[in-house]
């Protein structure tokens, strides 16, 4: 027991990030499916984040809709695009709702905070309120992303990360950081270990859309992109461990 103890405080990552947004794509939720929510990834990535909370980190989530709709995609096939961009934020939602169903299976109590007023099932956003359930050690889910049309949920993330006032914004990918290009199909890729964020925008580096990178980098709040399929890797980046890419000023 002492040991545990002693494994546990060594790393004090709450010192270093007291709160933290934790951004993941809708797709992250779909396992090896190609579409929808696959259950055994969602308790995955809830252990994750389980892991990171029994650390004392308070944690804020976003999580995108891609797995279930996507605005831009719908709009391209010649739906309205604010009907879509709509259509998307509801996705959010249901991704949020299967979240919050596997954080609180394991015991950590958790709130879905929807921009978009729903309140059979979820809370309306209010900062205050959502500011004490962190202190009140609750994970919170904002869904719905800003509640606005031709806003990503990155956008949504780096928003809501600033009124939170997190410490830095953890955006989960399927590789380990940020790369000069596309790491799947050239094998050369150069992967960068500190990057600012003007050249981020200036390279067209893909880490978020450019006025989630503007958000950040006005306020300066760190971006650290890591492997969402690495196991232990939300936790030990926390510990100073792990690879990633850190996204600055």
């Amino acid at each position: 027991m002492a040991a545990d103890a002693e494994t546990l405080s060594t790393p004090v990552p709450e010192a270093k990030f007291k709160r933290v947004m934790l951004k993941i794509s809708g797709e992250a939720l779909m396992g090896p499916q190609g579409f929808g929510l696959h259950p055994p990834t969602v308790e995955r990535i809830a252990r994750e984040v389980k892991s990171v909370h029994d650390l004392g980190v308070e944690i804020c989530m976003v999580i995108g809709g891609g797995n279930i709709f996507r605005g831009l995609q719908g709009s391209a096939q010649g739906m309205e695009r604010t009907t879509a961009d709509y259509m998307g934020m509801l996705a959010t939602v249901m991704n949020a709702l299967a979240m919050q169903s596997s954080l609180e299976a394991m015991g950590v109590f958790t709130r879905v905070i929807s921009a978009i007023p729903m309140d059979q099932v979820c809370e309306p956003y209010i900062r205050r309120r959502a500011v004490r359930h962190l202190e009140k050690k609750r994970v919170c889910i904002f869904a719905a992303g800003t509640g606005n049309p031709y806003f990503t949920t990155d956008t949504a993330a780096t928003l809501r990360a600033n009124e939170m006032a997190c410490k830095a914004i953890f955006k989960g990918t399927k590789v380990d950081g940020v790369y000069d290009k596309d790491p799947v199909k050239f094998p050369d890729a150069k992967r960068f270990d500190r990057v600012s964020y003007d050249e981020v925008l200036a390279q067209h580096l893909g880490v978020m859309d450019a006025s989630a990178i503007a958000l950040a980098r006005d306020n300066n709040v760190p971006i650290i992109v890591f492997s969402l399929d690495e196991p232990g890797g939300f936790r030990g980046i926390l510990a100073g461990q792990g690879t990633y890419t850190t996204v600055h000023g």
